[in-house]
């Protein structure tokens, strides 16, 4: 039987050159005098891709062993349809997969990506080699958060990120298993928002009218009034709102990352991307504000933001939310953030009876379950609606029953 045909060598090379400045790589004189001169290197042959040769040619390896090793693990791959690099750690890896999220994700998510992977990840993780974690160090790191007091929260995420990374390097061949697939804790859930009452917003709004009567007055109404999100309506353009159709789109989202700076980037989902009607509230709001700047500018043109800076500049989220705590202890009603304005719309309209369907899609959420998920705890009095009806349906289709049955010979009809 003849051999096998070499498909691999290990040898050694350094970066020695000669008189032309051409490197002589393995055939330095110095490399069979000095076993420390160089390093070792391995070249492979694969599979031809499309009838092309490929040659997968490594080195910098301190030892013969190394590089056989990864010389074995690269012809392992090719039959398992995996390549696993010995030498990535998981750090390396991980900042090469924030690069490839960095163009698919918003500016603040992006952020918050990269504020975890060097906050939490890399400290805990990097150190390893990509191939030589185990879902041992991913348990041991989420227990020790736990026990020092760590958010589970926070936790989640970092461990829910890593995760999805990890996920990266499976489906492009560089693991063959996921280590954190298992390790992820449970989501936490969300703790309740707190939402105003339509007697507590209207309390809210009537304060601003009353005492400022400014353009925050009229965000707040346009919030309350749309259910947008906080930086869909610091980014919303004169150039999206048509008053004339009572109509606006959403085609801006503001958010604040790298320590405060202001960037503009696309709404959170493609469904985010849509027309709000408006409500006359709203409108009147947005002829105040339009009034106010018409009069602002010599040729009385609309132009920029609807709600900025004197300088057209937008506002900050941070000072925005930091007014609306101030207005709401003024006017008495609970504290809230800037996104329970969004809630306390669909709360509102869910205790009108909108229909579900209907608030999804004034909320613009990419699914149905979404707004399910997040307001099906404010359903209680249309599951009491809900059982009772099935119950009377229930009631009348027993009573039709019984008059329809004969009752005893009475029933029968009398002989001839």
């Amino acid at each position: 039987m003849g051999q096998r045909p070499q498909r691999g060598r290990v040898y050694r090379r350094c970066g020695c050159s000669d008189g032309n400045g051409k490197q002589l790589g393995p055939w330095c004189p110095q490399l069979a005098a000095d076993m420390k001169h160089g390093k070792w290197t391995y070249w492979v042959d694969l599979a031809p891709d499309e009838g092309q040769r490929r040659t997968r040619r490594r080195g910098g390896f301190a030892t013969r062993a190394e590089a056989a090793r990864e010389m074995a693990a690269v012809l392992d791959g090719e039959l398992r349809g995996v390549y696993e690099n010995r030498r990535t750690t998981v750090a390396s890896f991980l900042r090469e997969w924030l690069v490839l999220q960095k163009v698919r994700l918003a500016p603040n998510t992006y952020a918050g990506y990269r504020a975890c992977l060097e906050r939490d990840l890399i400290p805990a993780f990097g150190h390893h080699r990509l191939l030589d974690l185990r879902p041992k160090h991913i348990d041991e790191w989420i227990t020790t958060q736990l026990a020092a007091g760590r958010g589970k929260a926070t936790v989640y995420r970092a461990a829910s990120t890593l995760r999805n990374a990890l996920n990266a390097a499976v489906r492009s061949w560089r693991l063959r298993y996921n280590p954190a697939k298992h390790s992820v804790p449970p989501k936490p859930r969300a703790a309740e928002r707190t939402c105003w009452t339509p007697e507590q917003a209207a309390t809210f709004l009537h304060h601003g009218t009353e005492q400022y009567a400014d353009q925050l007055t009229d965000l707040f109404e346009v919030m309350l009034g749309t259910g947008m999100r906080r930086g869909e309506a610091l980014a919303l353009h004169w150039s999206d709102v048509h008053l004339m159709d009572r109509k606006l789109y959403v085609r801006w989202t503001l958010a604040a990352v790298n320590n405060g700076e202001l960037t503009f980037g696309e709404p959170k989902t493609e469904a985010s991307r849509a027309w709000i009607s408006l409500s006359p509230r709203v409108t009147a709001a947005l002829h105040r504000q339009a009034a106010l700047q018409m009069n602002a500018h010599p040729d009385g043109t609309l132009e920029g933001l609807v709600f900025s800076k004197p300088t057209g500049a937008p506002l900050r989220p941070q000072w925005v939310l930091t007014q609306l705590r101030r207005r709401t202890t003024e006017a008495g009603v609970p504290r809230i953030g800037l996104h329970d304005l969004r809630h306390t719309a669909a709360s509102i309209m869910i205790a009108e009876g909108i229909p579900l369907a209907i608030v999804s899609k004034t909320l613009r959420h990419s699914t149905l379950a979404t707004t399910i998920n997040l307001y099906g705890h404010l359903f209680k009095d249309s599951a009491d609606q809900a059982v009772t009806a099935l119950a009377s349906a229930l009631d009348r289709a027993q009573e039709s029953r019984l008059r329809a049955v004969p009752r005893g010979d009475d029933d029968l009809p009398l002989a001839a």
